[in-house]
């Protein structure tokens, strides 16, 4: 390893105690997955919200072994006092990592880092290593993992005794994602092998962990369970790194093979996001129990959530789990099983809200963009285009050390030159604004083209790269270092974990919502702002999010109208035909109007301008907005 991870600081929210967690759940969680992973490599602070903490307290009744301290939260590192807790911070305090999923994935990365035979630990990141990965705009199942669980729990542990009856609607949205069909990589083949199985009416032998299990190092118990299940036959094969049962692995009889797909028996989920035990578990596991015991305590019958339940108990007998609990003081609960509940009891509650399932679904459609800009030209909108303000001006790159170039980010001369364009248009709309002592915010900064020139030109400014991707990012800091910048730091983290006061914010080919969420951004800290936008095509309605964003759009056009647009927005290629690209461009420009409007009625004063020469990108607009 090239430094040493017990360099780095874990900073936790600290708001109160109940029963046996710590809230915000956002802080039990990190500690759960830290106790799970018998991580020792953060040095520990918890942040209270309130002034009467007792040090003593908190350390002896709340966390086991884990040593903690208690820090305020004006004595936090200034990076981390522009981000929501946890956060964890390297030692020279330059690089952040903030936001639960972040900063668990982070855990289980140094963990596997520093011992390489917890294979077990890093298997938490699931397939391709993407568990919670995608950020929670874009992504229903990470939002509701990460956000709307923890938020309902504590919600329903706060509730007057009149307003907890119900069951909320997020914990039934995991009841009913708990009882969809699986799937998986190579599911044709576990499907064919259930077929298999059902067929042969087999009853598999399942590992399941005793008492104390593996944990002590005695030999796993096997069991019977009542019901085939071939599904748990593998998750808990892969836990206990164990081959398969040769029922499994061996090769489907020809009938099998033959049969169709769409004939073929569905998979059952184990856990959270399928077969396979997962970081999403450790998540739900101390919201879910909190809601439990909550619920047994008040005599309410869980007989809506079997699913649950089943989970709840099937987690348990993972190796390691219940350890983990002993040490976070969780007393984990014994459920009776339940019966599966009537389909017609979750109806009401799908995974997406019902508005926007009907609106995504509606975006599915066939036909050219020509109907509805004819329909925005009646009702006198068209594409409008401010002239460049300062088209002749380029930075002089051939006297600027090297690592501040695009092409340090490993990319081919000719796209280097390219964006080497892209640059000089972003550098001089934000040079014309900045001042001394401006806090300049480059979101979703990717390799840190932009930020890291900025930061070289404006040294009395402090430049910030917000990106969710780690490796760019460490790309673009081992850029810095050369460079021997003092005025940046650099934040992993999603955009809305981000909630620091600036100046200026900045976005070069911010994709698809993402323009929209970085608008929204500088909007609410009336910051300027100077951003490209990009993948038009992925532009949809979010929980956040609604299109057309202007009023004047939304007199005229429907959500589906808009989405022909921007899916067309994306035809500007320059391989397409010329009128194609053409056509492209002026959706490009109604896209982006709607999006001035929008940001015009918050009291803005907004350009939408090409970038000079337009040859530098086919995604060559560019807004600057300036808060009147």
């Amino acid at each position: 390893m090239k430094d040493s991870v017990a360099e780095e600081h874990l900073y936790l929210g600290f708001s109160h105690q109940y029963r046996d967690s710590i809230f915000p759940l956002h802080t039990s969680i990190s500690l759960f997955l830290l106790s799970y992973c018998d991580c020792k490599l953060f040095k520990i602070f918890l942040v209270p919200t309130g002034e009467d903490v007792d040090d003593q307290f908190v350390t002896k009744n709340l966390l086991g072994d884990i040593e903690v301290h208690l820090i305020s939260r004006c004595q936090l590192p200034v990076v981390v006092q522009s981000c929501c807790l946890p956060a964890v911070v390297v030692k020279d305090g330059k690089f952040c990592r903030a936001g639960l999923s972040v900063v668990l994935r982070h855990i289980i990365q140094k963990t596997y880092e520093a011992d390489p035979s917890k294979k077990d630990v890093l298997e938490l990141l699931g397939f391709k290593k993407t568990c919670l990965k995608a950020c929670a705009e874009v992504s229903q199942w990470t939002r509701l993992c990460e956000i709307s669980i923890p938020l309902a729990v504590e919600g329903f542990l706060t509730a007057s005794p009149e307003h907890c009856q119900t069951i909320p609607p997020d914990i039934l949205q995991l009841e009913r994602k708990l009882g969809e069909p699986v799937r998986v990589h190579n599911d044709d083949k576990i499907r064919r092998q259930k077929l298999q199985q059902q067929k042969a009416g087999a009853k598999a032998a399942v590992p399941v962990l005793g008492k104390e299990g593996t944990e002590e190092g005695k030999p796993v118990e096997m069991h019977q369970h009542p019901l085939p299940s071939l599904e748990l036959s593998i998750a808990f094969s892969r836990l206990l790194v164990q081959e398969v049962s040769d029922a499994v692995n061996r090769e489907a009889p020809p009938h099998i093979r033959r049969t169709k797909t769409s004939d073929l028996p569905l998979l059952d989920h184990v856990f959270a996001e399928g077969l396979y035990f997962t970081l999403a578990d450790i998540v739900l596991l101390p919201c879910i129990h909190q809601f439990l015991v909550s619920s047994k305590n008040q005599g309410k019958n869980l007989v809506n959530l079997p699913l649950i339940a089943s989970w709840y108990q099937r987690v348990q007998e993972v190796p390691g789990v219940k350890k983990a609990a002993g040490k976070c003081k969780m007393e984990l609960l014994q459920l009776p099983e339940l019966m599966s509940a009537p389909q017609e009891q979750l109806q009401g509650f799908s995974s997406v809200p019902d508005e926007l399932e009907e609106e995504n679904e509606d975006s599915h459609f066939i036909g050219g963009p020509r109907p509805t800009m004819t329909k925005l030209m009646v009702n006198g909108i068209e594409a409008k285009f401010s002239p460049h303000p300062c088209p002749s001006w380029t930075i002089d790159w051939t006297n600027l050390p090297s690592a501040v170039s695009p092409g340090e980010g490993k990319m081919s001369r000719d796209r280097a030159l390219r964006k080497q364009q892209q640059l000089n248009n972003l550098v001089a709309a934000v040079t014309k604004l900045a001042k001394p002592g401006d806090v300049i915010v480059d979101f979703c900064s990717g390799g840190g083209h932009v930020g890291i020139v900025l930061a070289h030109m404006m040294p009395s400014c402090q430049v910030v790269l917000i990106e969710n991707k780690e490796l760019s990012l460490i790309r673009a800091k081992d850029r810095s270092d050369e460079l021997g910048l003092n005025n940046i730091w650099f934040i992993q983290a999603n955009l809305d974990y981000f909630n620091g006061t600036f100046n200026i914010g900045v976005a070069l080919h911010a994709c698809g919502v993402a323009t929209d969420m970085v608008i929204d951004h500088c909007i609410k800290a009336r910051a300027a702002f100077v951003i490209s936008p990009c993948c038009y095509g992925f532009i949809q309605n979010t929980v956040k999010f609604k299109y057309p964003r202007s009023h004047q759009f939304k007199e005229v056009l429907s959500y589906k109208e808009h989405m022909i647009l921007c899916r067309f927005a994306d035809q500007t290629a320059v391989q397409l035909p010329p009128e194609r690209r053409l056509i492209g461009k002026q959706c490009m420009g109604l896209v982006d109007l709607d999006r001035a409007w929008a940001a015009e009625e918050c009291n803005y004063s907004v350009q939408v301008i090409s970038m000079e020469p337009e040859s530098c990108s086919p995604k060559n607009n560019m807004f600057v907005g300036i808060p009147t």
